[in-house]
């Protein structure tokens, strides 16, 4: 694989000094054109230690404005960032729409050093490289542009190099023992690479193999690949406009047509003049399952909401689970185990009276509840996930969301948000997440509070007539009872997909307070107390 990086390639100082203006001129450019486009970009540095990835990150610096431009380097990670998922430093550092990120030894490092010094077997390795690609699909389906680069000297050429490097007493700092470390393992750093090329360079994320050795020749070579990056990126996204905007005109002709149709039948046949308008909509979307018949069967449908607590035994269970979830979750605190909960349902249905009942059980030190509104304009600047990757708390905290992730399958869905294919693809997005959080050992719970349309209906009046919940009542909540429907089979689709075995929802009966309450105290001490007798079995 890297043979045809080792050929010697160069350009002359005349030639570099002939051609350095005209690049410099487009890259400005073409920074100028991401500034304005709805995607960021992201630009990996990988390879062969003294093939030119900190010098040409540099040099990108100087050739285009640093204000549009974020720089990460990484080393070893911090008591921090372990603390948390892998991949939660790396999606803290992402650049919003509209700048260039610059990466050096970035989620490639650790893996391919793992596999060098044997700390993995090669399946592990293979793992590894599945949770990089995985990123990466995920960042490229949101839009952004992603060019890596591998740097790469032949062994000779590199040992050339670091004694160079090390001559000069300008640069011989550059030079560590890790360096000849890493040079004496050559080959089985070759090995570990060409397997995490191949295994990563997918459609939307190549590799790109540069030669080193003439600086001259890497720079021109870097440059003209991120020109040529940029400027396919943005014509394919304005030929997906276009697309879009033909697709969209053509549907609405369409749709004219059948309406007229639908117009010259029922003057024929007057019978359909009474068809009410929720059965005319349920014929409209029948064919997408956006919109489910009235005797359709649905995850929700099966619960008993006839489930209820009386007062005294209600309190009773209130202090036992409370006093049990103390305990638990001080015992998770001092084994530095974190718990994610995360609370969605239907509007009135009791996730903050459920939420305040957990809370009274927790120390208040280490326990934050966020609530989740829609985002903001940085967060929607990011790919939706990022804003949840920034929350997540370090060792041993309790973090409580008030609605989610899962907004993106929910709300976004119905309401338009997010596009069919955005919110069909966040499903393994999603699954992917907390995959990470539970592989890290985190205890995540997740609670939908179901109530019945009839349950909230007397809710919303109650609010209204009560001066201290009249503000929780808006009109956004009237609307969206007309989308029950919709929010239904958004629902039953949502725990299909998601429900997995270390990540399973509890729907919650919630009709009666008291009765929800107490099974969300009881469910999050269950998995909190799973989770410390694995740990106790481990050890």
């Amino acid at each position: 694989m890297f043979r045809t990086a080792e050929l010697g390639r160069t350009i002359s100082k005349a030639d570099y000094d002939r051609k350095l203006p005209g690049i410099r001129e487009a890259l400005l450019e073409a920074q100028q054109q991401v500034r304005e486009a709805p995607f960021p970009v992201i630009i990996l540095f990988g390879g062969v230690d003294g093939a030119g990835k900190s010098e040409t990150m540099n040099l990108l610096n100087g050739w285009m404005d640093p204000r549009w431009m974020t720089t990460r380097a990484y080393g070893k990670a911090s008591e921090e960032m372990n603390e948390r998922p892998e991949f939660w430093r790396y999606w803290r550092d992402l650049p919003p729409k509209g700048r260039i990120g610059l990466f050096l030894s970035s989620w490639y490092n650790k893996p391919i050093l793992d596999r060098v010094y044997e700390q993995t077997t090669e399946a592990e390795f293979d793992e590894a490289l599945e949770r990089v690609a995985a990123f990466e699909r995920d960042l490229a389906d949101d839009g952004a542009l992603i060019i890596k680069f591998w740097m790469h000297l032949g062994k000779d050429a590199q040992e050339k190099r670091l004694k160079e490097l090390e001559s000069d007493a300008l640069t011989q700092w550059r030079v560590q023992p890790q360096d000849w470390e890493h040079w004496e393992k050559f080959d089985s750093f070759a090995v570990a690479a060409e397997r995490a090329i191949m295994r990563t360079s997918g459609v939307g994320t190549p590799w790109h193999i540069v030669e080193g050795f003439d600086e001259r020749y890497r720079s021109l070579t870097v440059a003209g690949i991120i020109l040529e990056g940029i400027e396919k990126h943005i014509e394919n996204l304005n030929l997906q406009r276009e697309i879009e905007a033909a697709r969209k005109a053509g549907k609405g002709k369409k749709e004219k047509e059948k309406h007229k149709e639908r117009k010259k039948k029922s003057k024929q046949d007057s019978s359909k003049v009474s068809q009410s308008a929720k059965e005319r909509a349920e014929d409209q979307f029948a064919s997408t399952g956006l919109f489910p018949n009235s005797s359709s069967e649905t995850i929700l449908s099966q619960l008993d909401m006839k489930q209820s607590l009386e007062k005294a035994e209600f309190k009773r269970l209130l202090e036992k689970h409370q006093g049990e979830l103390n305990l638990q979750a001080r015992k998770a605190h001092e084994l530095g185990i974190s718990t994610i909960l995360v609370f969605e349902g239907w509007d009135a249905a009791g996730k903050g009276g459920a939420i305040r009942r957990v809370v009274a059980a927790l120390d208040a030190r280490g326990t934050q509840v966020i609530p989740i509104a829609a985002p903001t304009d940085e967060e929607h600047a990011h790919h939706y996930l990022w804003r949840f990757w920034r929350c997540l708390s370090r060792a041993g905290r309790v973090t409580i969301f008030d609605r989610s992730w899962y907004g993106r399958v929910l709300v976004e869905r119905i309401e338009g948000f997010a596009s069919e294919i955005e919110w069909k693809r966040a499903y393994a997005e999603i699954n992917d997440f907390e995959d990470q959080l539970v592989r890290h050992g985190i205890v995540l719970c997740k609670f939908w509070m179901h109530i019945t349309p009839k349950e909230q209906l007397k809710r919303f009046k109650e609010r209204e007539k009560s001066p201290y919940k009249r503000w929780k009542l808006t009109k956004e909540d009237w609307r969206n009872r007309d989308s029950w429907k919709d929010y239904e089979i958004a629902v039953n689709d949502m725990v299909e997909r998601t429900s997995t075995v270390n990540a399973p929802w509890t729907l919650v009966e919630a009709n009666d307070k008291r009765f929800a309450r107490i099974k969300v105290l009881e469910t999050i001490t269950t998995q909190l107390k799973a989770r410390l007798d694995r740990v106790e079995t481990e050890s």
